[in-house]
């Protein structure tokens, strides 16, 4: 990871530029990257927590330039709660995925839903908002959320893959909006597309993509067939599964990766692979 100054400005190329946001975790990295498309006028991509600080690093970064949207990936409370003062502010409309409204069932406080999401426009497959010399395509990306989009710039062959695809970490699949079998189909999405450089919303640009969307297919395809093996082996509970599955992670990792053993087993059972009685897992006949 390259090192970047939380509020500061940064060019990635001539139509990219990057803010990060003051939210580390264990569960956003060094914290949301909010990106700028444009010279003259502005989209801003996830926009970022509603914090103070951050929403006026960012207009100082926008400095001036018209907005013409604030652009939203998905409403985990990391990415889009900014929006609603960056639009107070600059009279941009919201624009992007659809509302969701859950209770959160996942492992962090900072990824819940954001419950006051409110978009002007919600975009879906194949539509575009543009300013002067950028165009911002919507891709449906399910899986990380069922509302999860991502963004392509066709002008310099950039894709901005939201939480769907970022290059510190897989993303986390948390049931029951979260969805293994549509987080795997929309990686399948990705890899016949030519994007040149993928910009995730946490760590750093990604440019080799469609490699790191093939290891990331193969990943979830081997942590699958581990469970097959555990449970042909013995029914297991998801706890017991997890300590035996993830050796050496860090134990706050251990709620999340539970949820994504979760996304697993739910899919597998789905397919007629997996039983379950009483929370506890056990392979079909």
């Amino acid at each position: 990871m390259s090192e970047q100054q939380t509020g500061v400005p940064e060019q990635r190329e001539r139509l990219v530029s990057r803010v990060l946001a003051p939210n580390p975790s264990p569960f956003t990295y060094t914290g949301t990257q909010v990106h700028l498309v444009g010279t003259t006028d502005l989209a801003v991509i996830d926009p970022g927590p509603d914090d103070p600080a951050h929403v006026a690093a960012l207009v100082a970064a926008i400095a001036g330039r018209r907005v013409v949207a604030i652009v939203v990936t998905h409403t985990h409370r990391d990415h889009s709660p900014a929006s609603r003062p960056l639009a107070a502010i600059t009279g941009a409309p919201i624009l992007g995925c659809a509302p969701l409204a859950l209770d959160d069932l996942g492992p962090r406080a900072d990824a819940s839903f954001d419950a006051d999401y409110a978009p002007d426009r919600v975009m879906a497959e194949g539509d575009s908002v543009g300013g002067e010399g950028w165009t911002l395509s919507a891709i449906a990306t399910p899986g990380h959320t069922s509302n999860h989009l991502a963004f392509a710039l066709p002008e310099t062959k950039a894709l901005f893959s939201g939480d769907h695809v970022m290059g510190w970490s897989t993303s986390i699949v948390s049931p029951p909006d979260g969805d293994m079998a549509s987080y795997m189909a929309s990686l399948e999405k990705l890899l016949p597309r030519d994007d040149r450089i993928y910009y995730p919303g946490h760590g750093d640009p990604i440019e080799t993509p469609q490699r790191l969307v093939r290891g990331m297919l193969g990943h979830r395809k081997q942590r699958e067939g581990q469970i097959l093996r555990l449970l042909r082996a013995s029914s297991e509970t998801i706890p017991a599964m997890v300590a035996r599955m993830y050796v050496g992670i860090d134990p706050r990792l251990f709620p999340a990766a539970e949820r994504s053993v979760l996304a697993h087993l739910i899919d597998l059972r789905q397919r007629g692979h997996v039983l379950e009685a009483d929370d506890v897992w056990s392979a079909a006949a």
